[in-house]
């Protein structure tokens, strides 16, 4: 976590001659933050190396997001050429580890953010925005069977995960493609930040983000990778959502959200195999558990039966949650 050598001329041409840099945060790309400290004020620097990150699209969003009322951090200074964005400081209360500390905060909160996602619903997606369509949901499932069915020593079928997939997902996918949202593809506690005198959340690490279901950005922020979220409060808060985006076809929405919770955990265990094994990342084996859960959990609905069956005959219980440190 050294700062880029251009950041300093980068912040004195934009008003910040001989802040301290501070290293923030890292994350599982190769973007990484720092907290900018001068006479009393602060700024976030994001580093994304232009040879392998474009800010383009995370400006893109940010516009996007400010202009409906929303509340990403507002960038402040942009060099496109060197990767660097210096952007508003949101401060340190994310909400994953404010909830460890705080508990009982944790509904209040879930409930601002489900809030700020039937809100977001009730906008259609950027005209520019990629489509989370069939093919993009294949590439990411793919990551299974790429990485963590070789660590594993796993023989499968593949030419049938696709097709089980393909016929769980369909009317989802579809229904996205007709009615596409703005689906933030990362919503989840790390990524969201309580914010002093508002009740509104403050948005982070959404530049991935695609045109597609709403259903998405709902599932990511109850089944969380990252910290566990009751199936008790997951239900309360589907409810929530349901009532508050006035959803037509309670029931369709739901199928909806079991297929795209199952998506993005199954890709989601590839991708931390891949992070594991190939990036030496060890950390995010620790995570897996967690995520074979909520996979079990999808794969329990009626709707995921054609991928539920695809799992059972090729990956055996010990080669899931059990193959995992706890």
């Amino acid at each position: 976590m050294i700062p880029p050598a251009t950041a300093p001329a980068f912040l004195a041409a934009n008003g910040w001659e001989g802040a301290q840099i501070v290293p923030l945060a890292g994350d599982a790309s190769f973007r990484r933050y720092f907290r900018v400290v001068k006479d009393g004020g602060t700024a976030v620097l994001m580093d994304a190396p232009p040879e392998h990150e474009d800010v383009g699209p995370f400006l893109a969003v940010a516009g996007h997001l400010l202009e409906r009322g929303f509340l990403p951090p507002r960038p402040l200074a942009v060099d496109r050429e060197k990767g660097l964005l210096l952007l508003e400081d949101f401060g340190d209360r994310r909400v994953a580890p404010l909830l460890a500390k705080e508990p009982e905060r944790e509904r209040g909160i879930y409930e601002a953010a489900v809030d700020t996602l039937a809100r977001l619903a009730s906008h259609p997606a950027p005209a520019d925005l990629g489509p989370y369509d069939d093919a993009a949901q294949a590439r990411e499932v793919s990551l299974f069977t790429e990485w963590y069915v070789p660590a594993l020593g796993l023989e499968v079928d593949e030419a049938a995960y696709l097709l089980a997939w393909r016929e769980a997902w369909r009317e989802a996918v579809e229904e996205g493609l007709r009615a596409p949202v703005l689906v933030l593809r990362d919503y989840h506690a790390d990524n969201l930040m309580v914010l002093p005198g508002t009740r509104e959340l403050g948005l982070l690490d959404f530049q991935d983000a695609l045109a597609g279901h709403a259903a998405y950005d709902l599932v990511s922020l109850l089944q969380d990778a990252r910290r566990d979220v009751s199936p008790e409060l997951e239900e309360a808060m589907l409810a929530r959502y349901i009532a508050a985006a006035s959803v037509a076809d309670p029931a369709r929405f739901r199928d909806h959200y079991d297929a795209l919770g199952a998506q993005r955990n199954t890709k989601i265990l590839g991708i931390f195999t891949r992070l594991w094994k190939r990036d030496g990342k060890h950390f995010y084996t620790t995570l897996q558990p967690r995520v074979w859960a909520y996979l079990e959990r999808n794969l329990a609905r009626p709707a995921l039966a054609p991928v539920r069956d695809w799992f059972d005959a090729n990956v055996p219980p010990e080669k899931r949650a059990a193959a995992w440190p706890a």
